[in-house]
C-alpha cells in the first residue's frame, strides 16, 4: 500500500491530525442527533486517510480524456447492443418508471450502464472511509465534510447498515452513483418493500435515476440537443463572437451562452446532413470538441447536474439516442 502523504498543499502546522480532526466529527454528528452506536461503528472504518482516494480524485477519466476520446470509448457497438438487451430484460418496470417521471427508458439505461456497468458494480470501498479521506483532504473539504454527514444521517435512519454502505472512492453509492446528499433528495422505493434500495432493487435504482434528473429540470418529451457542423471559419468566428456561460462548474463555463437557433443559423451552424437547422425559438448552447460540436438545449443542464463534464453528459445522451433508434442495431 502507498504510504499516506498529506497533499503539499494541505500542509499546515496548526491543523488537527486525522485522528483529532475525526474526533470533533465524532462529536458534530452527535450533536446532530446521530445514535452513538451508529457514529462509533461507522467511523471505525476511517481510521487513517487512504492514499488511492485521493490519487483517483486528481485523475477522474472525464479530465483526463478528451471529449472525443471519451465519447468514443463510451459509446461502442457493444455497449450499445447491451444497452439494449438490458432495456428488453426490464422494460415493463422502465416503461412505468417512465410513466411517472417522464424520463425515457433509454436515457435511465444509459445513466444506469455508465455508473454500474449495467448492475454489474455497486462500489467496493467503503462509503464513510472514502468521504472522511476527502473532507479531511484540503481541496473540496466542505463538499465531502457535507456529505459525511449525510452519509451518517442515512445510516442512522436504517436505510443500510454499515457494512453494505460501499461505493466509488469519491463516497458516490450503489448503481446509481448517488452521492448521500442526492441519495436523501432523490432516491426512491419503487418496489414498495419499505426501503430505498439503490444497490439491490431494479425499480428503485431506474426510479431514483429518473427522480434525480426529473428533480434537476428534465422536461419529459423534449430534446437534450443534437450534433451539428460548422465550417472551421465560421466556428472561429463563434469563438471570438459569442460569449461563456457563467456557473460553479467547469463544464458549465466552457459551453456558450444560449441563443436561438436562427442566431446559430445566421453563424453557419447546420446540421449534421448539411440542412439548416430547425425553424423556431428554441434557444440552445454550444459544447465544441476536437472535432465535434453540438447544440444543446435546457435538458443538457439536467445531465450535467449528474456529472457536471461534457464527456460524461454528451457521453450518456448520445448512447441513449443510439439505443432509441432501431435502424442502428
Amino acid at each position: 500500500m502507498v504510504a499516506w502523504q498529506i497533499p503539499l498543499a494541505s500542509q499546515d502546522e496548526a491543523r488537527p491530525s486525522f485522528a483529532e480532526w475525526l474526533a470533533g466529527i465524532r462529536s458534530e454528528a452527535l450533536a446532530r442527533g446521530i445514535r452513538e452506536e451508529i457514529v462509533d461503528k461507522a467511523l471505525k472504518t476511517a481510521e487513517e486517510p487512504v492514499a488511492a482516494v485521493i490519487e483517483s480524485d486528481r485523475s477522474q477519466a472525464e479530465t483526463v480524456l478528451s471529449l472525443d476520446d471519451y465519447i468514443a470509448r463510451h459509446v461502442t457497438t457493444n455497449i450499445i447492443r447491451t444497452a439494449r438487451n438490458r432495456l428488453d430484460k426490464y422494460r415493463i418496470v422502465l416503461d412505468r418508471v417512465t410513466a411517472q417521471y417522464g424520463v425515457s427508458s433509454a436515457l435511465i439505461v444509459s445513466i444506469w450502464g455508465a455508473e454500474s456497468d449495467f448492475g454489474r458494480l455497486n462500489g467496493a470501498r467503503p462509503t464513510i472511509s472514502a468521504l472522511a479521506t476527502l473532507a479531511y483532504d484540503q481541496r473540496r473539504p466542505t463538499l465531502f465534510r457535507r456529505e459525511l454527514f449525510s452519509a451518517l444521517e442515512i445510516l442512522n435512519r436504517g436505510d443500510i447498515e454499515v457494512e453494505r454502505m460501499r461505493g466509488s472512492w469519491a463516497g458516490a453509492m450503489g448503481q446509481p452513483q448517488f452521492m448521500p446528499s442526492s441519495y436523501l433528495a432523490f432516491a426512491e422505493d419503487f418496489d414498495g418493500d419499505g426501503r430505498r434500495d439503490i444497490w439491490d432493487s431494479p425499480p428503485d435504482i431506474f426510479a431514483s435515476i429518473a427522480n434525480y434528473l426529473k428533480g434537476n429540470g428534465w422536461v419529459s418529451g423534449a430534446r437534450w440537443g443534437r450534433e451539428v457542423k460548422i465550417a472551421k471559419a465560421d466556428a472561429e468566428q463563434i469563438a471570438t463572437r459569442v460569449e461563456k456561460r457563467a456557473g460553479s462548474c467547469k463544464a458549465t463555463r466552457e459551453m456558450t451562452t444560449s441563443l436561438p437557433l436562427s442566431d446559430w443559423h445566421e453563424m453557419g451552424v447546420r446540421l449534421t446532413d448539411g440542412r439548416a437547422l430547425p425553424e423556431g425559438d428554441q434557444r440552445a448552447s454550444l459544447v465544441s470538441g476536437t472535432s465535434r460540436q453540438f447544440l444543446v438545449y435546457e435538458n443538457y443542464d439536467a445531465l450535467l447536474s449528474y456529472n457536471c463534464a461534457h464527456a460524461y453528459a454528451l457521453g450518456i445522451a448520445l448512447l441513449s439516442d443510439r439505443i432509441a433508434t432501431p435502424d442502428s442495431r
